[in-house]
């Protein structure tokens, strides 16, 4: 599937993206709007999500499987497009790809951001349990130096109501409601949205602050640190005067997930089943 000159001109090869399923569909929309002639290879784990409740040895073992396929397709930068997994894989799946692609992850540059935007601040941010018991935000924004006053609540339900296409409804109204009346998000000056499906619950969230708390949608944030990124290593793709075709992969196959998978990168979608493990 990678061009022919790919070898030659590592820019003309595509950027890999993977996540415990569609959530990170949100980032990959996101990086082809920011990148629109760059050829996009997503991977969806949808046999094992959520990622937000399993163990990080688990974590780690599907990452480096995925990153397997993705080094296959010659993938030039490798986005783990999940906060779960950037929290308990990151490290390791930079160390197992080695020269072979860049990996990126979606914590440091909403990280970079907040130190930027928000220091001597108070900051929200809600996440699965994985993210947040992994305290990895808390000890980056730390260590910063920036004076913010991070405040983390995990808020497990959100991720699979999404899937299951329950947003912008009282059902969601409702959940969403109880989560962010809770005392630990009182007078926050943001809000980080640290999971990738919450985009899509971005404006029942921000109706709920009506204007008293900027909502942070770290897929925007992760885009731009993606372009950033690809031009300073002088790995932006060429411009083609036709739309690159992406390919969408996922390790368990269901009619459900596809219609999902529409809403997510908002355009159809065709999806390649590859199982991780035969």
């Amino acid at each position: 599937m990678a061009p022919t000159s790919s070898a030659s001109d590592p820019a003309t090869r595509p950027i890999g993206v993977f996540d415990s399923g569609i959530g990170g569909l949100t980032v990959a929309r996101a990086v082809s709007r920011v990148l629109p002639h760059e050829r996009l290879v997503y991977f969806g784990d949808t046999a094992h999500l959520p990622y937000g409740d399993k163990s990080t040895a688990a974590i780690q073992a599907y990452s480096v499987k995925i990153c397997d396929l993705l080094l296959k397709q010659q993938c030039k930068v490798i986005l783990i497009a999940c906060n779960s997994a950037s929290a308990a894989a990151y490290e390791l799946v930079r160390e197992y790809v080695g020269s072979k692609a860049r990996v990126l992850n979606v914590i440091d540059p909403i990280v970079a951001h907040v130190g930027q935007q928000y220091a001597g601040r108070t900051v929200g941010l809600i996440g699965t349990k994985q993210t947040v018991n992994s305290n990895v935000y808390r000890k980056k924004i730390d260590d910063l130096d920036a004076g913010v006053e991070l405040r983390s609540l995990a808020t497990p339900l959100l991720a699979p109501m999404i899937e299951e296409g329950f947003f912008d409804n009282s059902i969601s109204g409702n959940v969403i409601e109880t989560y962010l009346s809770n005392p630990v998000l009182d007078d926050i000056e943001a809000l980080v949205l640290a999971c990738t499906h919450y985009p899509l619950i971005k404006r029942q969230i921000a109706e709920f602050y009506q204007g008293r708390t900027e909502v942070l949608d770290a897929s925007d944030v992760v885009a731009h640190h993606v372009r950033q990124y690809l031009a300073g290593q002088q790995l932006l793709a060429p411009e083609t005067a036709t739309p690159p075709r992406h390919h969408f992969y996922v390790s368990d196959f269901t009619r459900s997930f596809e219609e999902s998978t529409r809403i997510f990168f908002e355009q159809e979608v065709h999806l390649e089943h590859y199982p991780l493990w035969e």
